[in-house]
């Protein structure tokens, strides 16, 4: 599909930072740009920050005056609707009210041509209901735009229930244009970024809310062990607390209450506290003057075990570490035909170290005393595990599981005993998540990763993620999380259950 051309003019309605943002995006791409705003000379004020920012651009290097100048020559403030007549394509970015956005785009469908393109950027409400009101709904899309929107890479171009196929595919080709990365979906709460995103901070919030480990800790685990680049409390105290509840509590909404999408008590009593993240100074972590950010739990040094056991069938992301503890120079024993370690590492002592598979590591310990090793994005260049013993794990036994991974160069986080523990049940979550999503017919499993890479930086997509981790240990993962947290959170979905089916049916 062709983009629509440089020299058509793309207007932006409401001129807030993400108006401005998305404005400045249309003008590097060459548009002549109109900015509307119901604001008396807020538009004007807009066209005044805009020059301001490509000013500090030019002064950094990063642009040169004359493209600054061009820039500025095509962009105008609008002081009436009927200014943006011309209009090959309108994106507004108003306050999230339904009724105030049908509001504006009736009142534009009276003004611009049947073939330009109607847009809103709206991050939380239906793009099905605010076109409901259309006369000509089908020319309507969602392109969410992520803040800031000049650097931000992500645009999600969203289907309404009467989006026309060919307006989708020239508003993509345009965002592509625009050297943007963008992805479709159709219209569901949350889109896709907002929609699959959940469970990374619910599952660390509710880990937080069970006592397992504190903030610190669970953000060091998924940063070190699992390559995320920042954990989600640091996460939530810089998008500010009440912003991320409000995105929880709206897909929740929108999803009719779904277990899946339960929000977090405990980020809710924040926000009731005014403990807002940075911008209020204090949110789960202090952000004062002086203040100090809370070191994770690392267990100090332990003497590594001289030799390890581990059964044949040690498989998936884990089938690395024998050989690493070899590396290390510790020996390693095959443990091949006995079902009682089947999948695990022994310890001198006797008890299993197992990858974590859902299970509570005291619920899990009816073969012995156990304790649980968290899945990492890779064990050679992690930084850090986290364990979990089961009440009945031996001290000494214990202390010889983190003496093994010290010596493999990992810090050791002990955490309380947790099923899922931390990275395993957050990947897990998304995962199941992003399959749902495909199953559905949201997006394609290559806009799903592209998605959460781009959107939220995440060292890998859900469903790359996948194909890493063995179908039966997912299913299996989450069959267990539902056994020991029922009601239905974490009852895998029917395409991710189907897929199981499949494998073992070829078996």
């Amino acid at each position: 599909m062709t983009p629509i051309d440089p020299s058509r003019t793309v207007a932006v309605v409401g001129t807030g930072t993400m108006g401005q943002g998305i404005a400045q995006v249309a003008l590097a791409a060459g548009h002549p740009v109109r900015l509307y705003d119901a604001a008396p000379d807020r538009a004007a004020e807009a066209a005044r920050a805009i020059a301001g920012r490509l000013g500090r651009l030019v002064d950094k290097g990063r642009l040169d005056a004359a493209d600054r100048d061009a820039a500025l020559a095509r962009l105008r403030p609008a002081a009436q609707l009927t200014e943006l007549a011309d209009s090959a394509l309108v994106i507004e970015a108003i306050l999230e009210q339904l009724d105030a956005k049908q509001k504006l785009f009736g009142e534009l469908e009276s003004v611009v041509a049947d073939d330009c393109l109607l847009a809103t950027n709206t991050s939380s409400l239906s793009v099905t209901a605010v076109a409901g009101a259309l006369r000509r709904p089908e020319r309507f899309v969602g392109l969410h735009f992520f803040n800031p929107a000049p650097l931000l890479p992500l645009v999600e171009v969203v289907r309404g229930h009467a989006t026309d196929q060919a307006a989708a595919e020239r508003a993509r080709a345009t965002v592509a244009a625009w050297g943007k990365t963008p992805v479709s979906c159709a219209d569901t709460p949350g889109f896709l970024v907002n929609r699959i995103a959940r469970p990374f901070y619910a599952e660390a919030f509710r880990l937080h809310e069970e006592q397992v480990a504190d903030p610190a800790t669970i953000d060091a685990v998924l940063r070190e062990s699992g390559g995320f680049a920042m954990g989600p409390f640091e996460l939530t105290d810089l998008i500010g607390q009440d912003v991320n509840n409000a995105v929880t509590r709206s897909v929740y909404e929108a999803f009719f209450h779904a277990p899946k999408f339960t929000p977090s008590l405990a980020q809710q009593r924040l926000v009731e506290a005014g403990l807002l993240g940075r911008k209020t100074g204090r949110g789960w972590y202090d952000h004062g003057e002086g203040a100090e950010r809370p070191e994770p739990h690392t267990a100090g040094p332990c003497r590594a075990p001289g030799a390890i056991g581990h059964s044949l069938r040690l498989s998936g992301p884990a089938a690395v570490l024998p050989r690493m503890i070899e590396e290390a120079g510790i020996k390693v024993t095959r443990e091949g035909g006995e079902d009682v370690f089947d999948g695990c590492l022994v310890l001198p002592g006797g008890t299993r170290l197992a990858l974590a598979d859902g299970q509570g590591p005291t619920n899990a310990a009816y073969l012995g005393p156990r304790i649980d090793f968290d899945l990492a994005l890779d064990y050679r260049t992690c930084t850090r595990i986290a364990l979990a013993p089961s009440a009945t794990a031996p001290r000494e036994d214990v202390e010889a599981a983190i003496g093994l991974f010290q010596a493999l160069g990992k810090k050791v986080s002990v955490i309380g005993d947790a099923p899922g523990m931390i990275v395993a049940r957050t990947v897990a979550l998304l995962v199941d998540f992003a399959e749902d999503a495909v199953g559905r017919g949201v997006a394609s499993r290559e806009d799903i990763d592209t998605a959460m890479r781009a959107g939220v930086n995440y060292p890998r997509g859900p469903l790359e993620w996948a194909c890493e981790l063995d179908t039966d240990w997912l299913d299996q993962f989450l069959r267990n999380m539902d056994h020991e947290y029922p009601g239905g959170r974490y009852a895998a979905c029917q395409p991710l259950r189907r897929r199981a089916a499949v494998k073992e049916s070829l078996l």
